[in-house]
């Protein structure tokens, strides 16, 4: 049970939400519970969506965007956001058992992608306190500046989906994963 109403169909949504679901719908056949959740407020499902549909236009390939997010989920034990990332990424992103299980380790069994996500996992637990050493080692890893200000703003994005599916209880609508399994 949520801690805040969880819109039980699209037209229980607040009315400027409801278009926006809609367009979730459309794009992935269904409206997973986060939007429902995050729909009680149009502006931050508004500005979810759009950073979202920004960030998937940048420079970081789909794969390493995954990883980031299982990482993250993992970090701040967020067994929703772990649950849709790990179903996302083994059916739409196509990553496969071992780099699902490395990701949630904080790592990745690509080297380049290794650099991104493990950077990614340093931001969450020191709050982006990161030392010099970690950005060069992620910039030694080619990664352009773009990139790594993408790879923070990754971080920033799944810290949100986290925080709200755990502060409100959102429950879990994908194959269960738990961060307890890790």
């Amino acid at each position: 049970m949520t801690r805040i109403p969880l819109p039980a169909t699209i037209d229980d949504a607040p009315i400027a939400s409801r278009p926006l679901l809609e367009a979730v719908k459309t794009s992935l056949g269904s409206v997973p519970n986060l939007f429902r959740l995050t729909a009680n407020s149009p502006a931050a499902l508004g500005g979810y969506l759009e950073l979202s549909g920004a960030l998937s236009k940048g420079d970081l390939p789909a794969a390493t965007r995954e990883g980031i997010a299982l990482a993250v989920a993992q970090v701040n034990g967020c067994d929703y956001c772990l649950s849709a990332h790990a179903f996302i990424g083994k059916n739409m992103t196509k990553l496969d058992d071992a780099e699902i299980a490395a990701n949630r380790r904080g790592g990745s069994t690509d080297p380049k992608a290794d650099a991104a996500v493990r950077f990614a996992v340093s931001l969450v637990k020191a709050r982006g306190n990161v030392t010099e050493a970690e950005v060069s080692a992620v910039k030694l890893a080619g990664y352009s500046d773009a990139q790594i200000v993408e790879i923070v703003a990754h971080v920033a994005l799944n810290t949100l989906t986290n925080y709200l599916n755990e502060a409100f209880g959102t429950p879990i609508d994908f194959p269960v994963v738990s961060s307890d399994a890790a």
